[in-house]
């Protein structure tokens, strides 16, 4: 039995929404960020990050959304989220997830958690002034030169496309006007129509 440890508006959503593409069979545990449950010692024993999403599978517990993906893909190869015999392709699958990982999140995240890098207002400060200008970047290098059309990947839908819909879901609220990437928002627009992401946000509510 899969688990999914989520928190509705997270990276989570994106495992979900691929968790649901397979036809697995998964159960959701909610982690309630407002009273901490994060940081409570029965999650950190599950997992020590303190974060979400957590993925406890038959073998153990996964973490990061690049991994959980990964994952996912590999174990329900039927599904074809995933370019598997194709060392190459799948590594630009594995590139491109990890750029949202490492760089797009990040930047975002300097929004709400500036604490977890400085601890002078200002300086938090300076860094939420900034996530306009960096989220803004980061999609503009997407819509120009990673998005191939009219998935992520071309022609084929696969575990890159829930990832980069759960991130430009907050594009408004980073301060960047999602009208500056008009094939990113189509995508977004045609993600939020597939029966898989109006079943995952539902469960997530």
């Amino acid at each position: 039995m899969l688990t999914l440890y989520y928190t509705p508006n997270t990276c989570a959503l994106a495992s979900h929404i691929a968790l649901i593409e397979t036809d697995a069979i998964y159960e959701l545990r909610r982690v309630d960020f407002a009273t901490a449950q994060q940081r409570s010692p029965d999650y950190l024993a599950l997992n020590p990050k303190g974060r979400v999403p957590a993925l406890t599978t038959p073998q153990g517990v996964l973490t990061e959304t690049p991994a959980l993906l990964a994952y996912i893909a590999q174990t329900f190869p039927a599904a074809n989220l995933a370019p598997l015999d194709d060392p190459f392709a799948f590594a630009r699958v594995q590139e491109f997830n990890s750029y949202l990982c490492a760089t797009l999140h990040v930047a975002h995240a300097h929004r709400m958690r500036g604490r977890r890098w400085v601890d002078d207002e200002a300086a938090i400060a300076a860094m939420q002034r900034k996530v306009p200008q960096s989220v803004g970047e980061g999609f503009a290098l997407i819509e120009s030169d990673m998005f191939v059309g009219p998935w992520v990947m071309g022609e084929r839908y696969t575990i890159c496309d829930p990832y980069l819909f759960t991130l430009a879901q907050w594009m408004e609220a980073d301060g960047v006007d999602p009208a500056r990437f008009p094939k990113l928002l189509d995508h977004r627009t045609r993600m939020k129509q597939r029966p898989s992401v109006l079943r995952a946000i539902a469960e997530e509510i």
